[in-house]
């Protein structure tokens, strides 16, 4: 697949990840909003370790910098 997603998208998904992570573990969300945080949080960590975000490619969006040729 190609990549479609820049660096700070990726940082941002991987921080809220962890936020969600952190929410879960410390008892602050629980039951099945619990569960759809962690799916989430698995979700943000995988597309951000691979760089490709499967909603972008049908929008046709892109976070990456397009390169300028000189």
């Amino acid at each position: 697949m190609k990549k479609n997603m820049g660096l700070a998208d990726r940082i941002i998904r991987a921080i809220i990840a962890a936020t969600f992570i952190t929410l879960y573990f410390m008892g602050t969300v629980t039951g099945t909003p619990g569960l759809v945080l962690m799916a989430l949080s698995i979700i943000f960590v995988l597309t951000s370790l691979v760089g490709t975000c499967p909603l972008y490619l049908p929008l046709g969006l892109s976070t990456m910098r397009k390169k300028i040729m000189a």
